[in-house]
């Protein structure tokens, strides 16, 4: 069975840090790309950051400079590190693991990021 379990969220004030954890099993993690993707509530759910098994990282525009995405084959365990929050950070971010040439998809089941003002 594969789970994928987020844990770090909460409630932060800006300009804070939070770091997020995606702890993976029931895959061959090292050969699954991962990403960070977050739904505010009303909006479709966006991509935060990605990495591949490879280790090559890329993020959308709104977090550049601001977070970082990680991974620890040897933990399954895939990271975001998140400094200088912003109120229009607050989401519920989602774990995602991928597998093109599998075919194979898989997501955690979301964890509450909340940034006051």
């Amino acid at each position: 069975q594969v789970q994928l379990v987020e844990s770090g969220g909460g409630l932060v004030q800006a300009g804070g840090s939070l770091r997020l954890s995606c702890a993976a099993s029931g895959i061959s993690f090292s050969i699954y790309n991962m990403a960070w993707y977050r739904q505010a509530p009303g909006k479709q759910r966006e991509l935060v950051a990605f990495i591949t098994s490879g280790g090559t990282t890329n993020y959308a525009d709104s977090v550049k400079g601001r977070f970082t995405i990680s991974r620890d084959n040897a933990k399954n365990t895939v990271y975001l590190q998140m400094n200088s929050l912003k109120p229009e950070d607050t989401a519920v971010y989602y774990c995602n693991a991928n597998n093109a040439k599998m075919a194979r998809e898989y997501w955690g089941q979301g964890t509450q990021v909340t940034v006051s003002s």
